[in-house]
């Protein structure tokens, strides 16, 4: 079966891999990332990263299943692609220990049966004390098959790793995409692309390529970038990402050291306190261009400030990226037609986990089954 995947980001790159390996003729189209952002004209990903925390360690047994089948196979698509993304740093999840989302975090955690550390009190300050945790914090460490990943260079060995497998990849950008009794004739920039089937997965744009499709909701992100030189690295050489449950249902999250393209250490902070929606394409792309909220970023900075005293800051930048949620905080993967499907949708946690996504995506663009377990947000189907 032919089949085209529209997005070549981290699900859509996913899905090619699983379905090229499975034995079938993919083609995935996706423009490369730009090589400057703030003079790019066309669609983009919010994979341009270098930091996302990963982790088994989540609130909702959903999150935590799909993060754990993904994490597990880190190891083979580095081993496919020849291309390291992830770094066992540990990860932790901390809040208020009589919270709603931290006991349900200790819920799923005990359920799913994977290791993880309780700390409170002395011993959570003398574990971790370039952190400052409010009296009564509990907090959940998992230090192994946890930490960060660099989700630009996991888009590229999931790309590396389908094309290997027989899988064909087209830098352009999908412009339309028609459906017929007889397939599928995706238009692009580099001209049309005929499929019997394809799966949609466009992240914040997917309303651009399919208007209406999805009860989609597309928010602007400000990310925080501290850098550090090497001796303040140094010294946070054991530090863990760290995903903050605040009482006031807020849940910033901190990446340690990290070196970007640029050759700078930079930690990482995002954290948004107002939902700021997107519509429409001009708004996308003139979000992605700016940089940024300022006011964002100074509020990141005096977080950081407070939950890290006395850290060393050469310089802060700010950058923009979009998150994109369903009403059921859960990924749209599903079938639209009998002859295409969709999986979009990370809700804020899909880096880690997109080569769960992607391989979901590829049974619903085969019409097979998914697993009990993933409870989606429900996809109705449209009219050929």
């Amino acid at each position: 079966m032919r089949i085209a995947i529209i997005g070549a980001g981290l699900i859509g790159g996913a899905a090619a891999r699983h379905l090229a390996r499975a034995g079938h003729d993919v083609v995935l189209i996706g423009p490369a990332e730009p090589g400057d952002k703030r003079c790019h004209d066309g669609v983009f990903a919010s994979h341009y990263d270098e930091g996302r925390i990963t982790r088994k360690l989540d609130p909702w047994a959903f999150w935590s299943r799909a993060s754990r089948e993904s994490i597990a196979r880190y190891g083979e698509i580095e081993a496919e692609s020849g291309i390291s993304f992830y770094t066992e740093a540990g990860a932790m999840l901390a809040g208020p220990a009589d919270g709603t989302l931290i006991r349900q975090t200790a819920e799923v955690q005990e359920a799913a049966g994977f290791p993880a550390e309780r700390l409170t009190g002395g011993a959570l300050a003398e574990r971790f004390p370039f952190f400052a945790f409010a009296p009564g914090t509990l907090a959940l460490y998992e230090a192994t098959a946890a930490g960060h990943i660099s989700p630009r260079r996991l888009a590229r060995a999931q790309l590396v790793a389908a094309e290997r497998a027989g899988a064909r990849y087209l830098a352009a950008e999908a412009q339309g995409l028609d459906e017929t009794a007889a397939g599928i004739s995706v238009a692009t920039s580099e001209g049309p692309v005929r499929a019997d089937r394809a799966l949609v997965a466009t992240g914040g744009f997917t309303d651009v390529l399919l208007p209406g499709a999805l009860p989609l909701s597309v928010y602007a992100r400000t990310v925080a970038l501290f850098e550090i030189d090497a001796a303040e690295a140094a010294r946070l050489s054991s530090m863990p990402s760290l995903i903050a449950l605040l009482p006031n249902g807020e849940d910033p999250y901190l990446l340690p050291p990290i070196r970007y393209p640029d050759g700078r250490l930079y930690l990482k902070l995002g954290g948004d306190p107002v939902d700021v929606p997107l519509e429409g394409r001009a708004a996308l792309g003139d979000w992605f261009r700016g940089g940024g909220s300022a006011e964002v970023g100074a509020r990141l900075e005096a977080m950081i400030r407070k939950r890290m005293p006395g850290i060393a800051i050469r310089r802060t930048v700010t950058d923009a990226c979009v998150t994109t949620y369903t009403p059921a905080d859960r990924p749209a993967i599903g079938r639209l037609s009998d002859r295409v499907a969709v999986a979009v949708a990370g809700c804020g946690r899909g880096a880690k986990c997109s080569d769960e996504l992607g391989r979901l995506g590829g049974l619903a663009v085969l019409g097979a089954a998914l697993p009990d377990w993933a409870e989606l947000q429900p996809v109705a189907a449209r009219a050929a």
